[in-house]
């Protein structure tokens, strides 16, 4: 890194002469001040990339400018585009973030910290070409949910997009090896990114550049097909859209038509998927309408199919059923002159605007609201993000208890090796070290994040690399059960810490429980019952295993009699708030008279462990104490548990 003073020289050369133009290009969308900022940044950045080039070996002065060019394209406003200049002096200036703050604003320096911090953890965790395919894809998704939660500001999110489309675009200077690195990535994180934020056209240009060096060959072949009949394909096009137009006027409808382009990686990626050739393809030859209303948009729809004979099964409404991300249009498929198919797309201008830029619609500067356009960019990320949880919870591959878990915050850390790991918010290096591995988190007495040694009861931030520090040997401390301490945050950890223990004082609960059952049996006259049929009926695999039951108090010595005793009864649901001299209740610690029912989740019966969980408004509800409900009680709902048994009848 170097340092350099605060003034800079006018620029000169052909740098100069390159920024002169390049501003003037922009003079017709921004103010004269917001122009003069993204100068400041030029002049700034101009001689620190003196001589650097970007990974394609690209000059870093031009890589900066075409990256900002794509923004500017975008609508964004004059932050991004001046922070998206200054985007590499993080890796050239060392102290560059409060001269950038004082000479551009927080907000620039904000953007640039955040393109820093994004640029990190993506090459510390770059995918690695895992041979599991489906741990490689959830790898990505993890790291894409990560990339997104850890930004405070979406266009942090933008500007890495337009560097990467910018980087892609003179990646044919680069080896064959890096090409294919970087369309790797670019496909498995980029261009997701993009979808999921909706920004189309740099989602398509990521999706088709990836593509061309991902497969060459089928991707010049159908290259090579789409240009052969280019001519004629456009002056079919051209006689549909004159068509089309008379059509429209004839019925009043002011409507604007096009011919709308097919890009390569969707063509390849429905041969594939459809098993079709390229002349079996329904979309080579595509228009799109745009009209001012919705009605307009059906309208439209019926003429079209009144003009050509619609393909059936190839009609999509996004209007009234818009796709998770928020795109919106119809989509139909019909059989033009000579039998060729062609997709028509229809939609308002508005529609056609959100589906062009995405989320970056909302950021347009907006010249007579300086006070709220803060808070507009925070509502427009909250709505795309919430979209997003939402889309992620109702996918249908989630479990239905991991659904309410997901849409709370959660945080994306780093294993030493690149790993992302999802943890609760406020979760620690303990919890992290059981995620891992059960005997990693056993072997726990430290850890680093970021290098630096922490707490065990540290909370773990989104984008933090942690490191364990173990012992080769040992096991957990009791502290980390106890919640208010802190060292634990996830409640599958602290039933892994408490199984430990539980194991590790096995063979005293056997023997208690063993001078237990004894005494329980002698009492009630049963010294020779088989003890192998007794376990299985109470459901354990071996007498050992009731032994340890009993001695860890998980079950009752009355819970083995009433299995035994002839005049028990037998097992069966007890009504809620019914307890007649001839049913069994239940007995909970502490409690008297208070009105319990039998959980319909897990229906506990006479010969089941129980537990008694404290509702809001319903008294108590008895679970079985392996029901899966119990194992997933939040900490602090804890203290609503209480103990519980059953009782006989003359009790």
């Amino acid at each position: 890194m170097v340092s350099v003073q605060h003034q800079f020289p006018p620029l000169a050369g052909q740098d100069g002469e390159d920024i002169q133009s390049w501003l003037a290009a922009l003079s017709g969308s921004h103010a004269p001040a917001e122009i003069g900022l993204i100068r400041q940044a030029c002049e700034f950045a101009a001689p620190l990339y003196q001589g650097q080039t970007d990974l394609t070996g690209t000059p870093l002065l031009q890589h900066a400018l075409g990256s900002s060019s794509i923004l500017a394209g975008l609508g964004m406003d004059h932050e991004t585009i001046a922070a998206t200049v200054l985007h590499a002096v993080p890796g050239l200036l060392e102290d560059w973030h409060p001269l950038l703050t004082e000479r551009f604003g927080r907000g620039v320096a904000g953007l640039v910290e955040g393109i820093a911090r994004m640029e990190h953890v993506r090459q510390f965790s770059e995918m690695r070409g895992e041979e599991n395919k489906e741990q490689a894809a959830q790898q990505a998704e993890s790291l894409r949910k990560m990339l997104l939660a850890m930004v405070e500001d979406i266009r942090v999110v933008l500007i890495k997009l337009a560097e990467r489309t910018q980087t892609l675009r003179n990646l044919s200077r680069a080896d064959a090896s890096l090409q294919r690195q970087v369309a790797q990535e670019t496909q498995s994180l980029f261009a997701p990114l993009a979808n999921r934020l909706g920004i189309w056209q740099i989602k398509w240009e990521l999706e088709d550049l990836s593509m061309r060096y991902l497969e060459p060959a089928l991707y010049k072949q159908i290259a090579a097909q789409l240009d052969e009949r280019r001519i004629d394909r456009e002056r079919y096009i051209a006689d549909l859209i004159a068509q089309l137009r008379q059509a429209l006027a004839r019925a009043g409808i002011k409507a604007e038509v096009s011919g709308r382009p097919k890009h390569i990686y969707s063509i390849i990626n429905k041969m594939k998927r459809k098993q079709l050739d390229f002349d079996q393809l329904y979309d080579v030859r595509a228009l799109r309408v745009l009209v001012e209303t919705v009605e307009q948009c059906y309208a439209a729809l019926s003429i079209v199919h009144e003009l050509w004979l619609p393909i059936q099964k190839e009609f999509d409404d996004y209007i009234a059923r818009p796709k998770p991300n928020g795109y919106r249009s119809l989509h139909t498929a019909v059989l033009g002159p000579r039998r060729l198919s062609v997709e028509v797309q229809i939609r308002t201008q508005q529609m056609h605007h959100d589906s062009e830029l995405g989320v970056a619609a909302h950021w347009r500067y907006k010249e007579n609201r300086k006070s709220e356009s803060g808070l507009d960019r925070k509502v427009a990320w909250l709505r795309q993000v919430l979209a997003w949880k939402a889309e992620l919870a109702d996918n249908g591959e989630l479990h239905e208890p991991l659904r309410n878990e997901l849409l709370h915050d959660r945080v994306y850390v780093l294993t030493p090796q690149g790993k992302v790991i999802d943890l609760p918010q406020g979760a620690t290096p303990v919890d992290f070290a059981y995620v891992l591995h059960t005997d990693l988190g056993h072997r726990t007495r430290g850890a680093k994040v970021d290098g630096n040694i922490v707490p065990l009861k540290h909370k773990l931030q989104t984008g933090q690399r942690v490191e364990i520090l173990t012992v080769k040997q040992g096991g957990p401390s009791r502290d980390w059960i106890n919640p208010q301490l802190g060292y634990l945050q996830s409640a599958r950890a602290r039933a892994k810490v408490r199984h430990w223990f539980a194991e590790q004082n096995l063979d005293d609960s056997i023997a208690q429980g063993r001078a237990l059952l004894e005494r329980e049996l002698h009492r009630i006259g049963a010294n020779d019952i088989n003890l192998e049929k007794l376990a299985q009926q109470l459901r354990f695999n071996k007498p050992d295993d009731l032994h340890a039951a009993l001695g860890r108090g998980d079950i009752t010595p009355r819970r083995v009699s009433l299995a035994i005793t002839p005049e028990a009864p037998a097992p069966r649901k007890v009504p809620s708030g019914q307890h007649s001299a001839h049913t069994p209740r239940v007995l909970v610690e502490g409690v008297n008279n208070l009105t319990y029912k039998l959980a319909l989740c897990c229906r506990p019966q006479i010969t089941d462990a129980i537990v008694a969980y404290v509702t809001r408004d319903r008294g108590l509800t008895i679970h079985r104490r392996d029901c899966s409900f119990m194992q997933r009680v939040p900490q602090e709902r804890e203290d609503r548990l209480l103990n519980a048994g059953w009782a006989a009848a003359s009790e």
